[in-house]
């Protein structure tokens, strides 16, 4: 297994979604940042299950441990060890199904794989579960960003099943996101995208959707070409999320449609800056960061666990059956997914920040 990721800035995720714990190393981080160990824990805490009626009922506290790296509310250049404890852990209903690989799930592709070895309770590696250690580094990632270089990154819900929201102000989606349990920055769409997920699950069945993540104030300049582009590193990252489909840059598909004149970004003077008169490209151009917003919008399939019966192979008889899911599963992991989006987006542009030297590997102590 490949469980790293990063050039500069390296993060290395460990634990499995039944066993002892989930967390991540995080080496590279410049020397020097102070981190408040609750911001880590607010965002863990909008990641965690049983946050609403509208997510798992498994009950995880994950409740912050910082092994090492930090002193004194301040890193000290060592790597950082992170991690959560898994408290809530009902394995029953894997052991009986261990032969019956889930429809949608990894259950068969990591058995070919790993020659039976892997941890299959609560897919293992493969579970959702493993991105508690990802908002851990994530959140680092926002602080250093926000810190050093005055970049916001933030996500938002803008489809569940049917439900589209609409376009709304970045003042907006500050305010309203975490207002509401689906994160959705468009209030009127809120009440539809809870009805959809009440329905699924009423129903047995399962939703997916899109979260759109945006970057403000990243400088120009910052990525490269032609194997370790800007979109293609945080592409890699947010594929590394469980569920994740689809990924597009500004308008992404639509350019399929259009002409140029329509979506050619027009240069212009800002107060002496060289700007853009639109942001279609979102925000990268040759695989660098243009200086406008970068927006990106992630696709999640449906939760694979579903309670309708679904047909499965029972790969130890090698015989064709029925399986009927049981235990605890989000009908819709989309609002759950937000932080996680918003942290691997952060992780790779502090990494390409830090590659350009655009972040110092020791801080001043003037960075508060």
């Amino acid at each position: 297994m490949d469980n790293s990721i990063g050039k500069t800035l390296k993060m290395t995720s460990f634990g499995e979604s039944h066993g002892r714990c989930i967390g991540v190393v995080l080496d590279g981080c410049p020397a020097g940042l102070r981190v408040d160990p609750e911001e880590i824990q607010r965002d863990l805490d909008r990641r965690r299950p049983g946050q609403s009626g509208l997510t798992t009922s498994r009950n995880e506290g994950d409740r912050l441990e910082v092994i090492s790296g930090m002193h004194r509310g301040r890193t000290t250049g060592a790597p950082i060890c992170m991690l959560v404890w898994n408290k809530d852990r009902d394995s029953s209903g894997y052991e009986e199904r261990r032969w019956t690989p889930r429809p949608g799930h990894a259950d068969w592709t990591a058995h070919v794989r790993y020659g039976g070895f892997n941890d299959y309770r609560g897919g293992g590696r493969f579970s959702g579960r493993i991105t508690a250690g990802l908002v851990m580094t994530g959140t680092v990632a926002k602080i250093l960003l926000r810190k050093t270089l005055g970049v916001e990154v933030f996500a938002h819900t803008i489809e569940i099943g049917n439900v589209v929201a609409g376009d709304r102000t970045v003042e907006e989606i500050k305010e309203n996101t975490e207002g509401n349990p689906v994160r959705c920055a468009d209030t009127e769409a809120v009440a539809l995208m809870v009805e959809a997920i009440q329905m699924a699950a009423k129903e047995g069945d399962s939703l997916g959707g899109t979260i759109q993540c945006i970057a403000l104030n990243m400088p120009p300049g910052v990525g490269g070409p032609v194997f370790n582009t800007l979109e293609g590193d945080i592409s890699k990252a947010l594929f590394a999320i469980p569920a994740v489909k689809a990924i597009e840059f500004g308008l992404g598909t639509a350019y399929s449609k259009a002409r140029g004149y329509e979506v050619n970004d027009a240069y212009k003077l800002e107060r002496g800056k060289i700007t853009m008169e639109t942001n279609n490209a979102g925000g990268v151009l040759g695989g660098i960061s243009t200086g406008m917003p970068i927006t990106c919008n992630v696709t999640f399939k449906p939760t694979p666990s579903i309670r309708k019966s679904q047909q499965t192979v029972d790969i130890f008889k090698m015989e064709e059956t029925e399986l009927l899911i049981k235990g605890r599963h989000d009908p819709c992991i989309v609002p759950r997914a937000v932080p996680v989006v918003e942290g691997m987006v952060a992780f790779i542009l502090a990494d390409h920040a830090i590659r350009v030297g655009m972040i110092p590997k020791v801080l001043g102590r003037d960075i508060k």
